[in-house]
């Protein structure tokens, strides 16, 4: 069984966001692996799918993103899930736009959401699939950051990253070892 969760807020106001590319990562995948998000669960809106006979279900936590973890690790807990079977998507200020960087684990960095993820699985030792969104100007504070609206100018390249990254976590459902992904995307 393997999980995907990309992260994001839940508010329409967010669709759009840099802190929401999680989210479009989620989406995208699901329509790769042509599944709906179509139930609640764990404070999650899931799409469940099979892949090569393995059950792979996708999530949207509706925490917010800085209590992200709370959903992923209930998921976890109700499917005994082990550390590996559990990919998560997420915005990255500290790697360049449009960009994706795939990593087999690591800290939660400057990520809230990540900080929490790694709290509640109480490991750093998961996958996962950053895009990047670069840093703000000095004057702009790095919440209202990514909390903006992607510009116009950023868009095509950063629907492409999420391309990337959604084909990336369809791998990931596929049975597709991190490794290999890492070496494909990277």
């Amino acid at each position: 069984m393997k999980l995907i969760a990309g992260l994001g807020n839940p508010e329409k106001k967010y669709d759009n966001t840099f802190h929401n590319l999680g989210f479009m990562v989620a989406d995208k995948a699901a329509e790769l692996l042509d599944v709906k998000f179509s139930k609640r669960e764990c404070d999650a809106l899931v799409a469940v799918t099979y892949v090569k006979g393995e059950k792979v279900i996708i999530a949207k936590p509706q925490t917010y993103m800085n209590l992200s973890g709370e959903c992923i690790g209930r998921l976890q807990a109700r499917y005994k899930l082990g550390l590996a079977d559990i990919i998560a998507a997420y915005d990255d200020c500290d790697i360049p736009a449009a960009t994706i960087r795939i990593r087999a684990s690591g800290s939660g960095g400057t990520h809230n959401g990540m900080r929490n993820a790694v709290l509640c699985l109480e490991s750093e030792d998961f996958p996962r699939i950053r895009v990047g969104i670069g840093r703000p100007a000095p004057e702009t504070p790095l919440a209202n950051y990514v909390l903006s609206v992607i510009p116009s100018h950023l868009r095509e390249s950063m629907q492409s990253a999420v391309q990337k990254a959604a084909e990336a976590a369809a791998l990931f459902a596929g049975g597709v070892g991190i490794e290999d992904i890492m070496q494909r995307y990277n």
